[in-house]
């Protein structure tokens, strides 16, 4: 099973491509090289340029995996030339990796979320409101988690949704005002004299 320390790399990395305030503009905050280099650096990284190149591949291609829009299959190519060797360990034999310095930071999040995959399956998915990019791993035993926080998303679509039933009953008022008004104004179409007829 991974560390926590690998499933927040893992969700950090997935999450560098967030929507601008108000805007919705998305930004890639592994786009600029001095930001990236300072990502990669505080995530254990090299911050070398062939480091971040893979790691960008990792990330958009874990992102269509976990929205669901590509098969996990699509991963596999990300893993060529990857081998691992067993190591004896005082606790028992453990498995290292082998890979090439600038990919290591990307195939680790790669192994992070197969283990994911097998130990917290489903956990890991995206934010429920469609206007975020961002991803959340739901920890919690119910495991209903839907927002990457409650506070920027979840309280943001609640407002939402009681705007647009408090707007729905609102209209819903008016439509039956103006019925009634309509019924009140229609004129009495009850007999009555003839008031054209001629006088005799």
């Amino acid at each position: 099973m991974t560390g926590r320390a690998q499933q927040d790399t893992l969700l950090d990395l997935l999450n560098t491509t967030p929507v601008a305030g108000t805007s919705g503009t998305p930004q890639d905050l592994l786009a600029e090289p001095r930001a990236a280099r300072a990502w990669q650096r505080a995530h254990g990284g090299s911050g070398s340029p062939g480091e971040r190149h893979h790691l960008v591949q990792a990330r958009d291609s874990l992102q269509a995996v976990v929205r669901g829009l590509a098969p996990a299959a699509s991963l596999s190519p990300l893993l060529d030339g990857v081998t691992s060797r067993p190591e004896v360990a005082p606790g028992g034999i453990t498995w290292a990796v082998d890979v090439p310095e600038d990919r290591g930071l990307a195939v680790q999040a790669l192994l992070t979320w197969g283990a994911l995959q097998e130990t917290m399956e489903g956990r890991l998915r995206p934010c429920a409101n469609a206007e975020c990019r961002l991803f959340l791993l739901d920890r919690s035993k119910p495991n209903k988690a839907r927002w990457c926080s409650m506070a920027r998303c979840g309280n943001r679509m609640k407002a939402r949704r009681h705007y647009e039933r408090t707007r729905g009953a609102a209209a819903d008022q008016r439509a039956a005002g103006t019925s009634a008004g309509r019924q009140a104004s229609t004129p009495s179409r009850q007999a009555g004299p003839n008031l054209s007829a001629s006088v005799s």
